[in-house]
């Protein structure tokens, strides 16, 4: 989506982030259910080969960005670009 895409470059990020009106992957996830109809705010940190390397359960709004970059490089992810992590997110439009 254009607009997700926007937010990732207005972040500085050089990965797709995931629109799922529909729920879709979220139940597929395990982040929804017919009980918590709103979805949790984790991150699944997914390896080029596909499979989960780790779910943050703990995220923190205020840190996350941060706490992405920490747990990307204790994963041994390779830094792509030079990006700037924010002190606090923009809120998206």
């Amino acid at each position: 989506m254009d607009v997700n895409r926007s937010f990732a470059q207005s972040l500085g990020v050089d990965y797709p982030l995931l629109s799922d009106p529909s729920k879709q992957t979220a139940t597929a996830y395990g982040v929804v259910d017919e009980d918590q109809p709103f979805a949790s705010r984790w991150t699944f940190y997914i390896g080029a080969n596909g499979r989960i390397l780790f779910i943050d359960k703990q995220v923190r709004p205020t840190t996350h960005g941060r706490d992405i970059v920490r747990k990307l490089g204790e994963l041994g992810i390779p830094r792509r670009g030079a990006a700037r992590v924010p002190d606090r997110a923009p809120a998206p439009r």
